[in-house]
């Protein structure tokens, strides 16, 4: 303990002034050095991505984070257009998911519980009786091993042990971050176990194009190529339905304005997300060559698309930030500052035979794609 006091007084230090020079900063205005610590033993530090058109994207090794994302606007200003912290510590200390890998199994599974070949796994419970995110120690508060390839690409491996959170398996994982010179993110994750178990890995990046996140996300124009979605429950679940958004405020395969509907309460899927906090059941059927949505902030022209080889994705656009969090540049984070697009198979899978299968056995490998290009809409 008295180790880790000393370590976040020495980061307090290289934070101010006299410490850091302005040539050590990344292009985004991050401390490198304000990333470094060490959590259960392992070190954490900050990897930048560069490309030819000088693109930048800062992650962490702590969650497997993206810290920020640096991307030309259509007058050709550089902007950070994703939300998180300036140092590790908040990142220890403060509960998010900001820019994270998340694992073993992204979103809900319902009550925390799941059968495998007739056995009955009790998982943490860590959202209204559901297990989110792969539980309150999800490999999005673990330290992944990360090896900077080039000056493009990142490879992060985690090894989570057999009763991990209590799923099942040694599993291995990696996910690598490659950054190409069309700007865009191609996220891969990979797993193997040697036990029967459930993976759903996704990025949880939260996004404001605009690159000001003390402005709401709710001026974005989104599309999303889907017919239908997967209905919740006042606890977030999802019912086991999938229904068609024609006709209803989830109907984004005609692209517009996210705020347009977004207070419709009087539609209980809005009440019940308290916004849009929902799966929807992509048309793509996995090919990585479809758009699977689209964002697009008419303030910057700054443009998102999301291909992935993932049934579906998840659409949250960050109703639970409520102004009590202060992330970079001590910008308050309040309610829609941002919109997650979060690649997937469907919440509580490992429940609902009939949807696609999150199982991994051992033998198999476990692969996952998903692209995050940027482009500017003049």
């Amino acid at each position: 303990m008295k180790k880790h006091f000393l370590l976040v007084g020495a980061i307090i230090c290289l934070l101010s002034a006299s410490c850091v020079q302005k040539s050590d900063l990344t292009l985004s205005g991050l401390n490198p050095m304000a990333y470094q610590t060490i959590v259960n033993d392992a070190q954490t530090n900050l990897y930048k991505l560069r490309n030819q058109r000088g693109m930048e994207v800062c992650v962490t090794n702590f969650g497997g984070r993206i810290v920020s994302v640096m991307v030309p606007d259509k007058n050709g200003e550089m902007r950070d257009v994703v939300l998180g912290f300036d140092r590790i510590v908040d990142y220890i200390h403060i509960p998010s998911d900001f820019g994270a890998s998340i694992g073993r199994y992204a979103n809900r599974i319902n009550q925390g519980r799941l059968v495998l070949d007739g056995d009955t796994i009790q998982l943490p419970q860590n959202n209204f009786g559901h297990c989110l995110h792969g539980g309150p120690k999800g490999w999005q508060y673990q330290v992944y091993d990360a090896n900077q390839i080039d000056d493009t690409t990142l490879e992060l491996t985690i090894v989570s042990p057999d009763g991990d959170e209590n799923f099942p398996g040694n599993v291995t994982a990696k996910v690598i971050y490659k950054l190409t010179d069309d700007n865009a993110i191609d996220i891969k994750y990979s797993a193997t176990t040697d036990k029967k178990t459930v993976i759903n890995m996704t990025n949880h990046s939260y996004f404001n194009l605009s690159g000001d996140p003390s402005k709401a996300a709710t001026d974005h124009i989104l599309y999303i190529n889907a017919d239908t979605y997967t209905p919740v429950d006042s606890t977030f679940m999802t019912t086991g339905e999938i229904l068609p958004v024609k006709d209803t405020p989830m109907d984004f395969t005609v692209p517009k304005v996210i705020g347009k509907d977004i207070s419709n309460y009087d539609f209980v899927q809005l009440k019940n997300g308290n916004g849009y906090d929902h799966n929807w059941v992509l048309n793509t059927k996995g090919d990585l060559t479809q758009v699977a949505a689209r964002l697009t902030s008419p303030e910057t022209g700054i443009t998102l698309e999301v291909y992935t080889n993932e049934p579906g994705i998840q659409v949250y656009t960050g109703n639970f930030l409520d102004g009590t969090v202060k992330g970079k540049k001590g910008i308050v984070y309040n309610q829609r500052a941002s919109v997650c697009l979060e690649t997937q198979h469907y919440p509580d899978s490992p429940n609902k035979s009939e949807w696609p299968s999150v199982i991994l056995e051992p033998g198999q490998t476990y692969s996952s794609e998903c692209i995050f290009k940027f482009s500017v809409e003049k």
